[in-house]
């Protein structure tokens, strides 16, 4: 699975666990709806660290949480 992937199941997963809807995520986030859709349809191939620290802030968790899961423990180095 590609990193890209992964990032997706794992704001989907999040979205579930908290019982949030994109919408709410990019209220809560300040993300604005249109660059988050493009995160999630993966037209957006490498969004930006900042972008993903706003996601997180939205879910009420930080960068660490985000990625100490397992969608993210048979990450490919190079994988992007």
């Amino acid at each position: 699975m590609k990193a890209q992937d992964m990032l997706v199941e794992r704001i989907n997963n999040l979205c579930k666990e908290k019982r949030m809807s994109y919408y709410a995520l990019s209220y809560e986030s300040a993300v604005p709806m249109t660059t988050l859709m493009h995160i999630v349809d993966k037209s957006t191939s490498n969004p930006g660290v900042m972008t993903i620290g706003k996601i997180c802030d939205g879910f009420g968790i930080t960068l660490k949480e985000f990625f100490d899961s397992p969608e993210f423990d048979e990450i490919e180095r190079f994988d992007m």
